[in-house]
Parts: structure tokens; C-alpha cells; sequence
């Protein structure tokens, strides 16, 4: 995979040179570029933003620097042989940042990030672009950064890790938290290691039992557990097609029944009445 990052701010980049991700480019697994946005300026004061039009506070990025870095980055990638890239807009105005997602982008063979700074970038430079290749606006998370630069870190490690390769176990990621298949709405539940006792605390018996059925099991109903606790949001649009008997029993214990009148607006469970934290 190709990632290039378009940034006034090339330096907050770094810790992609750490990590998985710094073991990754070191394996030739991930080729990252970072690019200095001013480097497209062309006055004195390399000015990459403007007073908006409309008035209010703040300023806009400009066109200019971000359309040439753009066509330059794009020309330099097709003649080194990349192809089908994809813009990635980090905004806490644009579609959730999920794991669904991280899976389809870690399926792109290049990534063009554009982690904007101030107001954030004049409009048409996401619409021009829009028409060359897949444009995707993500937030990750309902909340504003000074800058785009940490969403880009987030989304990168969370992409990078599901390259093929990049973790050590390629079954790592499969009992992920958000993890597509069974796990798509349910958060991991607790973990541990050795010692089996620290300062009076014992591990669960089950995970020294030796058997896997039932510490699969024990997994599934903590990670439901986990997720009644913490995000009953989720439980509410747990799929029916992924749950087996024993997860509906286990529902039904922490309090849930299916809803028949919620299929419509995507929730398919509820909470009963009477059921305590």
C-alpha cells in the first residue's frame, strides 16, 4: 500500500516511523510519503490559508497549494507505478471512522490523506477531486482537533495493522472489537496473563480449564457483558443472523429481548422493563 500525507505540519507525522506501522514501511509492507504543503506555495510567506468568504472568525485553506500538491502527488504516484488511489478528508463533519471502514481502506492499494488546519479546506478542492476518485470525508470522533494530523495517525495505524503481514498472528484482528462477522457489534471483553493470582485477584477459572469450547464461550458472554455496560447502542443493532442460541440466552439474562418493531430503523433488540444495571 501507498499513503501519502499532505500536511503543514510534517513533524506531527512522525510516529509512523515507530511501532507497527515503522516495521511495516521498514518491510516494504507500506510505502508512506509525508509532504510539506508549503513546498506548493509560491510567496514569500508560503500562505496556505485566507479569510473566508461570508465573513466569521477564523481562516479557510486555500485552492492553490492544496490543488498543485494534489496533481503533483497524483502524477508522482502513477509514474511509480501506483493506481486506483483514494482521498481521505479527516473531518469531524464527515462519516464515522469504523472498523468496517479501516477493513475497506486497508483493501486500496494507495491512500491520499489531507489533514487540513484552521476552518479547514475550501470546498472545492474535495469536489474537484471527487471527480478523479473516491472521496472519503471521516471523522473519528464527535469532537474538534486543532488539526487533522492525530485523525490521520489513528486511521493509518488502523488500516496498517490489517495489511496482510503486519501483525505478527493474522488472526489477531478476528476477535476485534468491531471486528466484521460476529464481533461487528460487540466490544472484546477482559483479558489476562500470567501470574494466575496478583495481590489477592485470581484470573477466571475457565481460561485453565484447557477447554476451548468454553473459554469461547466465556469470551462471547463477557464481550456481551462488556458491551451491555458500555454500549448498549450497539447491542440494540446486534444482527439476529449472528447470534446463535446461547448468545439470545445470554441476551435474554443481561436483560434484552428482540424487538420486532425496530427492524425497520436498524435496532433489532431492546432492553426489558425492570432489568437493573
Amino acid at each position: 500500500m501507498r499513503l501519502d500525507v499532505l500536511t503543514i505540519f510534517p513533524e506531527y507525522l512522525d510516529p509512523l516511523n515507530v511501532s507497527l506501522v515503522g516495521k511495516a514501511r521498514a518491510r516494504g509492507q507500506l510505502d508512506v510519503h509525508v509532504h510539506d504543503l508549503r513546498a506548493w506555495t509560491y510567496d514569500r510567506h508560503n500562505t496556505v490559508d485566507d479569510t473566508p468568504y461570508g465573513g466569521g472568525p477564523g481562516m479557510v485553506m486555500k485552492t492553490g497549494p492544496w490543488g498543485d500538491a494534489l496533481d503533483s502527488v497524483l502524477a508522482d504516484g502513477y509514474e511509480t507505478g501506483s493506481h486506483a488511489p483514494a482521498l481521505i478528508v479527516p473531518t469531524p463533519s464527515g462519516r464515522p471512522f469504523t472498523q468496517e471502514l479501516a477493513v475497506a481502506l486497508s483493501e486500496r492499494p494507495w491512500l491520499i490523506f489531507t489533514p487540513a488546519r484552521y476552518e479547514g479546506i475550501d470546498r472545492r478542492v474535495v469536489e474537484e477531486y471527487a471527480t478523479r476518485m473516491p472521496v472519503h470525508e471521516v471523522s473519528i470522533g464527535d469532537y474538534v482537533l486543532a488539526g487533522g494530523e492525530a485523525a490521520v495517525l489513528v486511521m493509518t495505524e488502523a488500516v496498517a495493522r490489517l495489511l496482510p503481514g503486519v501483525l505478527g498472528n493474522a488472526e489477531s484482528h478476528r476477535d476485534d472489537s468491531f471486528a466484521p462477522g460476529a464481533m461487528a457489534n460487540l466490544l472484546e471483553g477482559p483479558v489476562y496473563t500470567k501470574p494466575p493470582e496478583w495481590r489477592g485477584r485470581d484470573i477466571p477459572g475457565v481460561l485453565l480449564s484447557g477447554h476451548h469450547g468454553k473459554i469461547a464461550r466465556w469470551r462471547r458472554d463477557e464481550a456481551m457483558r462488556r458491551t451491555t455496560a458500555h454500549r448498549p447502542d450497539l447491542i440494540e443493532r446486534c444482527d439476529p443472523g449472528t447470534l446463535d442460541k446461547k448468545d439470545r440466552e445470554m441476551l435474554s439474562i443481561l436483560g434484552w429481548e428482540p424487538d420486532p418493531e425496530g427492524e425497520r430503523s436498524g435496532r433489532f433488540w431492546r432492553r426489558t422493563e425492570g432489568v437493573e444495571q
